[in-house]
């Protein structure tokens, strides 16, 4: 059984989707530790209702991102995960961590590849569906090789259409929904491969 990490900054609903999977069956990994860099993120409440290791590890005053990412890389490294879930995870991870586990990082992100990086990403779709500048978003899921923004190998993406009637609470609600199978979806195929995650993008994963 692989050995999921997740490291979240908010309310962890991803993070509740994995718990279920593995919980059910559906996902031959278990999650071993959550770590939050926020004190108030449900995330940690989520997991240790399920049992699950928790830690609330904060940047230090003055401390700059490569430390506070090497640190975090020690404290992750130290439990052996197979794959680490951004899950929420609302800080740029600089090399100090990323270099420490390579192919094994995974990230998020509601929007389809090259489109809308950063935060806000349902807003700012919304905000261009009113203009009339779009009909669809999407959600990915994809391995943080370096430290570039929401750009690295895709695993599997879902578009997400948006609709007349629409709000942005109603379309946030399905990107949601969409997030949660996607991710679960793409981390069972991940867990049953002999590698922690493939990156040649002829065997990438797509989701009607």
């Amino acid at each position: 059984m692989k050995r999921l990490v997740v490291l979240a900054s908010g309310s962890g609903t991803n993070q509740q989707a994995i718990l279920d999977a593995s919980a059910d069956g559906r996902l031959d990994a278990t999650v071993v530790h959550v770590v939050a860099d926020r004190a108030d993120a449900y995330a940690l409440e989520r997991a240790s209702t399920a049992g699950v290791a928790v830690t609330h590890l904060p940047r230090r005053d003055g401390e700059a991102r490569a430390e506070y990412d090497a640190r975090l890389a020690d404290f992750v490294g130290e439990r052996r995960p197979n794959l680490v879930v951004l899950a929420g995870w609302m800080r740029l991870l600089t090399m100090k961590f990323l270099g420490r586990f390579p192919n094994q990082v995974v990230n998020l992100h509601p929007a389809r590849p090259g489109e809308l990086p950063g935060t806000d990403a349902v807003g700012r779709a919304f905000a261009e569906f009113q203009r009339g500048e779009r009909t669809t978003t999407g959600v990915m899921v994809h391995l943080v090789p370096d430290e570039g923004v929401d750009d690295g190998p895709v695993l599997a993406t879902a578009d997400v259409p948006i609709t007349v009637g629409d709000t942005l609470d109603t379309l946030t609600a399905r990107v949601h929904h969409t997030e949660h199978r996607l991710l679960v979806d793409t981390l069972v195929t991940l867990c049953s491969t002999p590698s922690p995650a493939r990156t040649d993008s002829s065997t990438e994963l797509r989701h009607a």
